[in-house]
């Protein structure tokens, strides 16, 4: 089945990827901005979220997200029962897929799984390819839906490519696909490498803050460890932290408020290498639960890539590919942040330990990008899109070849 533009007789004619996703295209930046961002010159992008709770009509909304990238975004009403809003969602996804089918050139369909609930109403439709990019062991996450863990299993047998975003991912996968194929979170390097230069100015939001400045951004959920938090704070109240993201399934009101914890809640990721350069070091507080068992955090590397020094809890994959190159400090405890945190602010006051440093990290980063991830995933895809027989089926209509 040919695939990519170039296969075609007629360029004109562009495959189309539907991806079924949990994370809202607005919210933060994360895989698969980096990933389908790239897809796009290849695919048109339809990016199907989670529904909207809005109104008094069932509807749904497109937006422009860049060139070959539309978001569609399901709108339902308060009260809306779980099978209507189960019907809605189907009724919209097969939609795009007629849509793909119609005008001179019939497109290929492939979908692309982000949510696994998505198969609920995702497995009766038409494709000639279905990729699951697991990202998160999202069972494990909190209010998760009882029978998520069972979509995601069905994914991971029935699915025609099988990504996976860390390497703990990749273990707990390969129990149930063994052609599961591993790809880290990559780094866009020049982008967080400006933090590397004198010329940013520091943001109004964080201006008046004084140093030392240890800084975390991402989203601030049940994966973080507030009381280690709360507990680094109080030990060095002549400390600044300084904490950049929305947060999501905890209460707002649950972060801690001392005077030396800045919450500055979110900010576009165009402006995070301007905070990163005003910071002294990076920190990665995660909670040691369920929900960080798995977890691959893209932020290590962009840390990393902005030249901070940069200290993690014990999480598996940080450990693995970091902590035991000596690029990232593991600290278990708030005794133990303090301890690694003084000793990296002298590394850093000394021009050279800190080029030392840096030419270990640069050495680790070289090569790695979304570039080359999103080249290894289409050659992939590419391959799976030859061997997948036609004609197009139903993902219930798979056979035993394609576990």
């Amino acid at each position: 089945m040919p695939l990519f533009c170039e296969e075609f007789a007629d360029p004109a004619v562009r495959p189309v990827l539907i991806v079924l996703s949990h994370l809202r295209w607005d919210f933060v930046v994360q895989r698969p901005h980096h990933l389908l961002g790239r897809a796009a010159a290849d695919f048109d992008i339809w990016f199907m979220e989670e529904p909207v709770i809005e109104g008094g009509i069932a509807m749904v909304r497109e937006l422009q997200r860049g060139a070959g990238i539309t978001v569609v975004q399901p709108v339902l009403p308060a009260g809306t029962s779980a099978a209507d809003a189960l019907a809605h969602q189907g009724e919209i996804a097969a939609r795009l897929v007629a849509r793909a089918g119609s005008g001179a050139g019939s497109a290929p369909v492939c979908l692309w799984y982000y949510a696994p609930m998505a198969r609920a109403f995702g497995q009766q439709l038409s494709a000639d390819l279905v990729i699951y990019d697991k990202m998160d062991e999202l069972a494990a996450f909190a209010f998760a839906p009882p029978d998520l863990a069972g979509h995601d299993a069905a994914l991971l047998r029935d699915a025609d490519v099988v990504f996976t975003g860390g390497a703990s991912l990749q273990i707990a996968a390969s129990l149930q696909r063994s052609d599961a194929h591993c790809f880290p979170s990559s780094i866009d390097a020049p982008h967080f490498g400006q933090a590397r230069g004198q010329g940013l100015a520091d943001p109004e939001s964080q201006r008046m803050i004084a140093y030392p400045r240890i800084g975390y951004f991402g989203v601030i959920d049940e994966r973080m460890d507030l009381v280690l938090v709360a507990e680094v704070a109080a030990l060095r109240p002549d400390w600044q932290f300084v904490m950049i993201g929305p947060t999501a399934r905890i209460d707002p009101a649950s972060l801690p408020q001392v005077s030396n914890i800045h919450w500055l809640g979110a900010r576009p990721y165009a402006e995070l290498p301007q905070y990163l350069a005003h910071w002294d070091l990076a920190w990665m507080p995660f909670a040691r639960n369920e929900a960080t068992r798995h977890i691959s955090p893209t932020k290590t590397l962009e840390f990393l890539a902005a030249g901070l020094p940069v200290i993690s809890t014990p999480i598996a994959d940080v450990i693995s590919s970091y902590g035991r190159l000596g690029l990232v400090e593991i600290a278990i405890d708030a005794p133990d942040v303090v301890a690694c945190a003084k000793q990296m602010l002298g590394i850093a006051a000394d021009p050279v330990q800190q080029r030392r440093r840096l030419a270990a990290v640069d050495a680790h980063l070289a090569g790695d990008s979304w570039d080359a991830t999103w080249a290894a995933m289409r050659a992939l895809i590419a391959a799976a899109a030859q061997t997948t027989p036609l004609p197009v089926r139903t993902q219930t209509e798979r056979s035993p070849a394609h576990v």
